[in-house]
């Protein structure tokens, strides 16, 4: 075998092997969040969600600023030397430390701004997650680089399962949206212990201006579309919360919550996993252009299937899974099912654009994104949280080929081969989604009730499904058997991360 076979099945190993720890935590990370989900929404009333939403705007904060976005340039360098290192822990424990004081100090006028005393207490207890999560990215980013996910994962679901547990012991002792913030606090301070603990690396009293300079011009594109998603990701909350109120925006970001679930939980994931790897192959576009193509169509056949699915049976969904009293998400859940479909989609461009050093594009792109989504939000806003979604869900549909098209030039192929690769996909989905329909109206006539009715859609529309991809689009069966030979036929030996040579 040539070293270049040895190079490509040694990197497809560790990203089969990454993409099965993945499965595995989502597996359980999903099942545990699901459940926490259910009994605090059942625990907690629309206005404590509210609250905690408004305050939770801030927790997306700690991966924005954590480590100015220095942890990825960690990641995608092709070598490192220690100050790199010690310098970015440095800067990133810093930064951490401002925010966590600027939090403080601007908890009081938070409040003052959504007209909420509460949200002051909350605010301030919430930001002090800045300071513990910037003490571990860079470990964080030293085991994403070594592609070690099995750490990463273990780490995941220990944090995430003591928040949910603290969560729902302090939901039902009757602490309202504290129950949440205590939750976010759980995970953010188990995660940060974990990482120090899986990772043998440890910050010198080292730093480097040079290491700095060198490592900020690519972090500091980065940094900047990192803030202006959270301000995309923001904007539309803050503006229900400010001009629509707590309730309004409890049932706002349930839905959001519902709809993203296929996008964060399988896509993000598979992104993670990607970007390291993408990042070992980028002077070679054309085989990166190659791995884009099948992971999105791995992502695409679960969630396009879920997200019209979910348009279809989400009154049946809201009435037995989060209860009547949320009866008012129920359209906003079926518009943005539409914006979480297509955002599925693209999940994997930032981390290729990364990966080739195309952040200035990546960063141009987040300014267009950004102010298309903020004319929706306000445009939205006199037809109330559907309004909102509505426009959302326009000025999504205008934007998001964009951001294919150039990724597409980025990987130097046609954004034409990328939507023809997941047309199969697509129709078995259409397929499927009009069976459901019309199978949910014939159960409606006969008299069943939404649990009964969303139970035989649920196991129809799978079965339905499966019998569309055999039909059209075989081929991805195909990819996904090459997937489980190659597994197999891959040494399981780890190979050694190729930068600890370079330590200086």
């Amino acid at each position: 075998m040539s070293s270049i076979e040895e190079r490509e099945n040694g990197l497809r190993s560790l990203v089969l092997r990454g993409v099965g720890w993945k499965l595995v935590s989502q597996v359980v990370l999903q099942s545990s969040r699901i459940v926490v989900a259910i009994v605090l929404a059942r625990l907690l009333s629309p206005r404590d969600y509210g609250l905690a939403a408004m305050v939770l705007i801030i927790s997306s904060f700690v991966i924005v600023f954590s480590d100015l976005a220095l942890g990825a340039a960690l990641v995608q360098r092709r070598t490192l030397t220690e100050r790199d290192r010690s310098t970015v822990f440095w800067t990133g424990a810093a930064t951490g430390l401002i925010f966590t004081l600027l939090g403080l100090v601007l908890s009081g006028p938070a409040a003052a701004f959504y007209g909420e005393p509460d949200v002051q207490p909350l605010f301030a207890a919430l930001s002090l997650s800045f300071f513990v999560t910037s003490l571990a990215t860079t470990q964080r980013a030293l085991l994403t680089r070594e592609m070690n996910f099995r750490s990463l994962e273990l780490r995941l679901i220990v944090a995430s399962l003591g928040g949910g547990i603290v969560g729902i012991a302090a939901a039902a002792a009757g602490h309202g949206a504290w129950a949440i913030i205590a939750q976010q606090l759980v995970v953010a301070v188990l995660s940060s212990v974990l990482l120090w603990i899986l990772s043998p690396w440890r910050p010198r009293l080292v730093f480097s201006g040079a290491s700095l300079r060198n490592l900020g011009g690519y972090s500091g594109n980065v940094f900047g579309q990192r803030l202006l998603y959270y301000l995309h990701e923001n904007a539309g909350p803050l503006l229900i919360g400010r001009f629509i109120g707590p309730a309004g925006l409890g049932a706002f970001s349930i839905a959001y919550n519902v709809i993203t679930m296929p996008f964060s939980r399988i896509a993000v994931p598979v992104a993670e996993v990607l970007f390291p790897a993408f990042s070992r192959m980028q002077d070679e576009p054309r085989r990166m252009a190659e791995g884009w193509f099948r992971s999105t169509r791995i992502v695409g056949a679960v969630s396009i299937p879920a997200l019209l699915g979910l348009i279809i049976v989400a009154p049946d969904f809201v009435v037995v899974v989060l209860g009547e009293r949320w009866a008012e998400a129920t359209r906003v859940i079926q518009i943005l099912a539409w914006v979480g479909l297509l955002q599925s989609l693209q999940t994997l461009n930032s981390v290729i654009l990364q990966a080739r050093d195309r952040t200035g594009t990546l960063l141009r792109y987040s300014i267009l994104f950004l102010a298309a989504h903020l004319v929706a939000f306000v445009v939205g806003l006199q037809w109330g949280i559907v309004g909102v979604a509505a426009c959302y869900a326009i000025s999504s549909t205008l934007v998001e080929p964009v951001y294919a098209w150039v990724t597409a030039r980025a990987l130097e192929t046609s954004a034409w081969r990328f939507a023809a690769s997941l047309a199969g996909i697509a129709q078995a989905a259409v397929l499927m989604a009009g069976g459901v329909l019309l199978a949910r109206v014939a159960l409606v006539e006969a008299g069943l009730g939404p649990g009964a009715r969303l139970g035989i859609l649920l196991v129809f529309g799978v079965a339905v499904y499966v019998a569309c991809i055999a039909w059209r689009a075989p081929d991805l069966i195909a990819d996904l058997r090459g997937l489980r030979l190659r597994r197999s036929a891959v040494s399981p030996a780890m190979p050694a991360p190729p930068e600890r040579a370079a330590s200086a």
